[in-house]
């Protein structure tokens, strides 16, 4: 008999669900896709009901396919995307497809919440408005869907959809709350400020809660459909950039999180609120109770080489295609990649800039194209680091984590780029091994975070700076960071005329 918890981590392709032991290890994981629907340039939404779906089958295949017993389930806890929005009429039922993170369709309603409450707005939430947010995507069903928007009487932002379908308990927790921007990130309330100027109505605000809070048990309907045990523990879980930065480690400010997903992430751990920033990265609750974190994000991190794969190297697999990177060497050959292949958040909140391959020759190969990209997305991560080496931060360690973390090659470029130690975790689990660490302490395993941290992240390797590369690279960083400046207008217009 072995007493686990279950990590949920509902990312924008695929849900995973792993479930571990005390001690932090995992016993077993399954996982399972859901599509993306793209109906126009700019949209990206999923139907939430796929979100159930996938996560049920992956529950099923841990308790058939891989043994695990029910009543060893202990709690469940979960990770989730950021900022997607699921509207749901009075019944609780989905009004229509969730609007995810990565959609950008909302510019002119973050211009309107810039029109009304301009600085105030950063001041109340800690960031300023982007079109990824909740917030505008609520303003563009107000405007463009209004007979949806008048039936609306609650929303929801993912992984607290996927809670609601199995605990039947509505809520939204404080590091997905702050994703919304509708919370005050001094108070922890939702802000009646926000919602008086810009007309949301504040019956359709969920009850807030903290990551661990228990939020019930599996309902009798849901424990038939997955074989879960009604006793189990449900706890409110985070949004995944919280959790992953908690299955890291991320514990104290001297240590940063690199996280190479769909999206990138930088992610610095910060004992409260500061406007030291002013507002040009994310500031959000972390899912510690009491703590908080900042981010700046790179929209397209692993999906800029995920999109260079399926365009490019269809015929080889993406070790075979980094192999080719190896090969390359520092520069790519004199080739540099922007990843703004769907717009970009942080440094620069621009929805229509575009990416571009800047010094294309004929003796470059695909390695050297893969190479580029790879330093690319690099270089994107660097410019949110200088976000806060301009504000007087100092970094002794950054640990990556994701699709950066499972290549040596790209965890040396991040080192020689970034010119700061970066360790490689034993265990990398990311937001679905924070969602776990968040049951464990909410079950009184542990007595806190860091006490529970310790048992569950182990670092495998640090990845040192090598002087001569951190030299080549500067010199290449200063020519990457002109290209947006320079590329800016032409990439509009050529936006302008699709």
């Amino acid at each position: 008999m072995t007493k686990c918890v279950l990590g949920i981590d509902l990312g924008t392709s695929a849900v995973k669900v792993s479930a571990v032991d005390r001690t932090g290890n995992i016993i077993a994981q399954e996982s399972f896709d859901y599509p993306l629907s793209q109906p126009q340039s700019g949209y990206s939404e999923q139907n939430p009901n796929d979100w159930v779906m996938s996560t049920t089958v992956a529950i099923v295949r841990l308790i058939l396919d891989d043994h695990i017993d029910p009543n060893d389930i202990a709690g469940v806890s979960y990770s989730g995307q950021m900022h997607g929005l699921v509207l749901l009429d009075q019944d609780y039922h989905v009004l229509r497809p969730a609007i995810l993170w990565n959609d950008t369709r909302t510019t002119a309603e973050r211009e309107e919440i810039e029109r009304i409450m301009g600085d105030e707005f950063v001041r109340i939430t800690g960031n300023r408005p982007l079109e990824g947010f909740t917030l505008p995507k609520l303003l563009w069903v107000k405007k463009h869907e209004p007979e949806l928007w008048q039936q609306t009487a609650v929303f929801l932002t993912p992984k607290d959809y996927v809670r609601y379908r199995m605990t039947g308990q509505l809520g939204i927790d404080y590091s997905d709350a702050t994703g919304t921007t509708l919370l005050d990130i001094h108070t922890n309330e939702w802000s009646t400020e926000i919602c008086d100027r810009l007309g949301i109505p504040e019956n359709i605000l969920s009850p807030l809660l903290h990551s661990d809070d228990q939020t019930g048990t599996i309902t009798a309907e849901y424990a038939e459909f997955s074989g879960l045990s009604q006793a189990t523990k449900v706890f409110a879980g985070g949004a995944d950039n919280a959790c992953g930065a908690l299955g890291a480690g991320i514990l104290r400010p001297e240590v940063v999180l690199s996280s190479i997903g769909t999206s990138g992430v930088i992610l610095k751990y910060e004992d409260q609120p500061t406007d030291a920033y002013h507002g040009h990265v994310q500031m959000e609750d972390h899912v510690v109770n009491d703590a908080y974190y900042s981010m700046g994000v790179t929209l397209a991190a692993g999906y800029s080489l995920s999109w260079f794969k399926k365009t490019f190297g269809s015929d080889v697999t993406f070790d075979q295609m980094v192999a080719g990177a190896a090969e390359s060497g520092i520069g790519a050959k004199g080739l540099l990649f922007t990843p703004y292949i769907v717009g970009e958040r942080t440094p620069y909140a621009d929805a229509n800039v575009r990416g571009s391959f800047i010094g294309v020759d004929a003796t470059q190969n695909r390695g050297d194209f893969t190479r580029a990209v790879i330093e690319g997305v690099t270089f994107s991560f660097r410019d949110l680091l200088e976000i806060y080496r301009q504000a007087g931060a100092q970094f002794q360690q950054v640990v990556a984590i994701g699709g950066g973390a499972k290549n040596p090659l790209w965890l040396q470029i991040q080192a020689d780029v970034f010119n700061v130690p970066v360790q490689k975790l034993a265990n990398e689990q990311g937001p679905g091994l924070g969602a776990a660490m968040i049951a464990a302490v909410g079950l009184g395993w542990y007595p806190d975070y860091q006490a529970c941290s310790d048992q569950f992240v182990h670092v495998d390797k640090v990845y040192q700076p090598i002087p001569a590369n951190v030299e080549r690279y500067n010199q290449i960083y200063q020519l990457y960071h002109e290209v947006y400046p320079q590329t800016k207008s032409l990439t509009h217009a050529l936006q302008a005329l699709k």
